[in-house]
């Protein structure tokens, strides 16, 4: 649709109308700013932006903010076809992905911040948006307010984007925080951030890493111009996080993190690629990720040409994702207004996602060992053996009271006393750093691998 007279009054403007799917925290925050806003909006524009309804389950529920009744509605399909752009902020894979279908096949633009669906159906929806030239718009879906997609598509367009490397989930992040300055334990940590909102009931996709998981994809796509599906990241959590592990780190000069990392790599076979991880990580307390607290989200961007770039903000709650949801809206009602075909993403570079063992990384492993000659040296050969080499080495003394027995532990005797032994090594191929860890395991002088975590930044 082309909308004219762009000098008009706001009042005799034309309008652009828009479907908004969904009222919960973000779907609220559009809604109060498409009405509170719209003079400000029609002025930027060109055209009045006008909410033709709402689609929510329940009409008569208690939202955060409160359109009139009239202007909510249970037939999703109808709006849809009623409108110049729609918004998806439903979440979840369908019924969305049929409505954004539906929309972009009516030659609707569509704004979604949906990170689950584009990870899994992205790709799809981009070629169906390019063939009926028509646009999809998505910046909300990575880092919340941050304006971090716009900028991978756009600004780095002219230089090759090697590695990001991002805190991308605000949950994630506030229950590392609160666990590293405060000494909660993960549990307390993850109920304080259920009651300030920063997680869900069913915090699974948080905690588990998924919700970071499916930004990985996102950002790889963009910043490495090909497609990327949540399948190929390498996903762990952050359920096995421990005070210990908090208090290793500490000691160390690090903190941990979860982060969702993007990278080219060349693999063993001369394959060039890319890797996609997520998992808990420890970064250096020097690190600009490093002093990211609370809630927040940040995303480190590695280039050939300009450098190193941080963006930086709030990752989640219902107004800055909504900032985010309307720069999208408002550009693509400028193009509306102006004319022109839609702008469209369509990944065109062929980058295989190769398996996670041939990321290079550095492993810290603290070690469970017997306190006797000859056990240094063993954890030595043991490391050398897949050629990976220790960067540095911490042994300590178990005291009495640090020892759990079990009834079944025969390795504990008292004449027999135990230390922890903590190892930080150099880079090396993760696949190799994970059989080092197998052979210790296997070490008659090792009691137990007490954790082990990637180490990046150093």
């Amino acid at each position: 649709m082309t909308v004219t007279t762009p000098s008009a009054p706001h009042d005799s403007q034309p309008a652009l109308k828009i479907a908004l799917l969904g009222a919960g925290t973000v779907g609220s925050q559009v809604a109060r700013i498409l009405t509170e806003d719209a003079e400000m909006l029609a002025a930027r524009v060109g055209a009045r932006l006008e909410l033709a309804g709402v689609f929510v389950r329940n009409p008569d529920g208690r939202r955060d903010y409160q359109l009139p009744r009239e202007l909510y509605t249970t037939d999703a399909e109808a709006l849809v076809d009623s409108a110049d752009i729609v918004l998806e902020l439903m979440g979840g894979i369908e019924p969305a992905k049929s409505l954004i279908e539906r929309a972009i096949g009516n030659g609707s633009a569509v704004v979604t911040g949906n990170k689950a669906l584009l990870a899994q159906s992205g790709s799809e929806l981009f070629a169906a948006a390019a063939e009926a030239g028509t646009q999809l718009s998505f910046e909300a879906s990575v880092a919340g307010a941050i304006p971090i997609l716009r900028p991978l598509r756009d600004s780095l367009a002219g230089d090759t984007v090697t590695r990001v490397m991002g805190i991308a989930n605000g949950t994630t992040n506030y229950i590392l925080d609160q666990m590293d300055t405060t000494g909660a334990a993960f549990d307390d940590a993850l109920a304080d951030a259920q009651e300030l909102g920063y997680a869900e009931a069913d915090p699974t996709a948080d905690i588990e890493g998924h919700d970071a998981a499916a930004k990985a994809a996102i950002l790889a796509n963009l910043a490495f111009h090909a497609p990327f599906r949540i399948d190929e990241v390498y996903c762990e959590g952050i359920t096995r996080i421990t005070a210990a592990d908090n208090e290793a780190a500490s000691e160390a000069g690090y903190v941990i993190k979860l982060l969702a990392i993007a990278e080219r790599i060349t693999a063993g076979d001369g394959t060039a690629g890319a890797v996609l991880r997520v998992h808990p990580t420890l970064l250096p307390r020097e690190h600009p990720l490093a002093a990211v607290r609370g809630a927040f989200n940040a995303v480190f961007v590695e280039t050939q040409n300009a450098g190193e770039l941080m963006f930086y903000g709030p990752g989640a709650g219902g107004a800055p994702t909504a900032s985010a949801v309307m720069g999208d809206t408002v550009s693509i009602a400028r193009r509306l207004v102006r004319g022109g075909a839609g702008r469209t993403h369509t990944p065109r570079s062929v980058v295989p996602a190769l398996p996670v063992g041939e990321a290079r990384t550095s492993y810290m492993v603290v070690i469970r060992v017997a306190d006797r000659p000859g056990v240094l040296a063993a954890i030595a050969s043991a490391v050398a053996e897949h050629g990976v080499s220790i960067e540095s080495m911490r042994q300590v003394p178990l005291a009495e009271d640090d020892l759990v027995v079990e009834e079944s532990d025969e390795a504990y005797t008292d004449e027999a006393p135990e230390s922890l032994l903590r190892i930080i090594t150099h880079e090396a191929k993760e696949q190799n750093l994970a059989a080092t860890v197998a052979t210790i395991k296997e070490l008659d002088v090792v009691t137990e691998v007490v954790s082990v975590l990637r180490v990046e930044g150093n």
